[in-house]
């Protein structure tokens, strides 16, 4: 009787094993975001525009020789929106080849991203009541910096912005804080004028 006990025990235990164990999908935390409003920059800038009032103003600390270099935190995403500034009046090139060569320069550093970017669109920005003209580059995919952009008045200012959240990129974790910030640099874009 014991030996056809323990056979029962055994046979129960290894008919019970061939069930698949499934493991549960991965899971993403949930982002609660802030409603949106804005504020004007402040500071002593020769550039102004809006801002989300959920963001903060930081000097470039690694190039602290450039006044007008700024990054626009916005420290709950671990988002950032660099960007730099060219008098193009104070430049010791002609203005012409200089405005050619940032832009040149944006353009390169957006298609940077190409190689895990599963595209890549322009889209021509203008303001001519402001004279405020420019590019965007939308980054879509896994890259690093989903978005780019120059604004200009091509004769004295031009803006270089690039904005990047600081996690590693996969789309499928940060696509809602993608699709919460870019509208806030879309705004910065189109509320932007020269001082």
């Amino acid at each position: 009787m014991r030996i056809f006990l323990r056979i029962f025990i055994l046979a129960v235990l290894f008919t019970s094993c061939n069930e698949k164990h499934t493991p549960r999908p991965r899971g993403y935390f949930r982002i609660d975001f802030p409603e949106k409003a804005y504020t004007q920059l402040k500071g002593d800038y020769p550039y102004v525009f809006e801002i989300p009032v959920y963001a903060e103003i930081e000097k470039d600390k690694k190039n602290a020789e450039e006044p007008y270099w700024i990054n626009v935190e916005i420290p709950a995403n671990k988002a950032e929106i660099h960007l730099s500034y060219y008098d193009l009046q104070n430049a010791q090139k002609s203005t012409r080849n200089l405005l050619f060569k940032l832009m040149e320069e944006t353009r390169t550093l957006a298609y940077k991203h190409s190689i895990k970017a599963t595209s890549i669109d322009e889209q021509i920005f203008m303001n001519p009541r402001k004279k405020v003209y420019g590019t965007v580059y939308h980054i879509h995919g896994n890259a690093a910096s989903p978005m780019q952009f120059f604004l200009t008045d091509s004769t004295k200012h031009f803006l270089r912005g690039a904005f990047y959240i600081r996690e590693v990129p996969d789309i499928d974790s940060l696509k809602p804080v993608i699709d919460f910030i870019e509208p806030d640099v879309v705004r910065m874009i189109e509320t932007t004028s020269w001082k």
